[in-house]
C-alpha cells in the first residue's frame, strides 16, 4: 500500500475492524517512513461486475467511487457525516446489484441518488438535481425548488434512511 502522503511502499497495520455488518474491513495504517497514519477499506469485489450505460450510449465499468464523489460534491459543506454519505452509497450499490444483472443505465443510478438525497438533505438534493437534470435556467431551478417545498415531509422516512 502506497502512503498517500509520501508515496512510500511500506506500512504497518495499527488497527483492523469489521464494519458495515462485516462486509468491509477498516484498517488503520502507519507509514514506516513519514509515520503519518491513514485508513484503508477492504470490501469483497462483486463477482458479476455491473456495466453502466451512459447517456451517450458508451459502456463503462460500475464505480462506487463515482457515486460517492457525486454525493460528496452535492453535500459540499453541509453538516452530513461521511458515514451517512457512505451508507447512502452502500444502499444504492446494494440495490443496483440486487436489481440489475449485468448492465444498468446511468439514469437509473442518478434517479436513485436523487431520491436518497431528497430525503437526506434538500440543499444537497437541489445541487445534485441541478447537474443531473441539466437545469438550464433559474426558472427550471425554481420549479424544482417549489416542487421540493410542496412535498409532504416524512420525518420517520428520513430517520430510517440511515
Amino acid at each position: 500500500m502506497l502512503c498517500p502522503f509520501c508515496n512510500y511502499n511500506d506500512d504497518k497495520v495499527i488497527d483492523s475492524r469489521s464494519s458495515e455488518g462485516g462486509r468491509v474491513i477498516r484498517r488503520r495504517r502507519q507509514c514506516l517512513k513519514c509515520e503519518k497514519r491513514f485508513t484503508t477499506y477492504e470490501r469483497v469485489e462483486q463477482s458479476a461486475r455491473l456495466v453502466v450505460i451512459k447517456r451517450d450510449g458508451s459502456h463503462v465499468p460500475f464505480s462506487r467511487e463515482n457515486i460517492l464523489r457525486g454525493v460528496q460534491i452535492a453535500c459540499g459543506k453541509r453538516p452530513i457525516p461521511e458515514e451517512v454519505k457512505n451508507a447512502l452509497v452502500d444502499q444504492i450499490e446494494e440495490e443496483l446489484h440486487r436489481e440489475f444483472d449485468r448492465e444498468v443505465e446511468s439514469r437509473a443510478i442518478g434517479a436513485r441518488v436523487m431520491a436518497k438525497l431528497r430525503e437526506l438533505d434538500e440543499v444537497a438534493y437541489i445541487r445534485f438535481a441541478s447537474e443531473y437534470l441539466k437545469l438550464s435556467s433559474a426558472g427550471e431551478l425554481m420549479a424544482e425548488i417549489k416542487d421540493l417545498a410542496a412535498r409532504p415531509r416524512d420525518v420517520k422516512t428520513q430517520q430510517s434512511l440511515f
